[in-house]
């Protein structure tokens, strides 16, 4: 089973940046589309981003785009989001996952291995 252990999350100010790193176990994770979801307190788990086993293709939630920056190395076994321009509002864990078949998805449901999650919490 592949294992995901996420990092890089942490307490920053509105305006700030943080790069969080997910890293995988396992010979086959340059196969995996690799993608982020958040979930804050009190709400529904929510897409932020994707990305495909080659990283030809990225897509990015509405509310993310232009700020945070989704890419991977398949060489180090790691996928990366770097959020910049950090708000309040982006406060929430982050968990990255892994989908073993088929293209990326926004959908949480179609993946197939999840990280722990790390806390990321912007203040104004």
């Amino acid at each position: 089973q592949v294992q995901l252990v996420e990092s890089g999350g942490g307490l920053v100010q509105a305006g700030g940046s943080l790069r969080l790193s997910c890293a995988a176990s396992g010979r086959t994770f340059s196969y995996y589309a690799m993608g982020w979801f958040r979930q804050a307190p009190g709400k529904e788990r929510e897409f932020v981003a994707t990305i495909t086993w080659s990283g030809t293709y990225t897509y990015y939630a509405d509310f993310v785009k232009g700020r945070f920056t989704i890419s991977r190395d398949n060489a180090k076994n790691t996928v990366y989001l770097q959020m910049n321009s950090l708000k309040p509002e982006d406060t929430a864990v982050y968990y990255c996952a892994a989908l073993k078949h088929g293209p990326p998805t926004s959908d949480a449901l179609g993946y197939d291995y999840w990280g722990q999650g790390t806390q990321v919490t912007v203040s104004s």
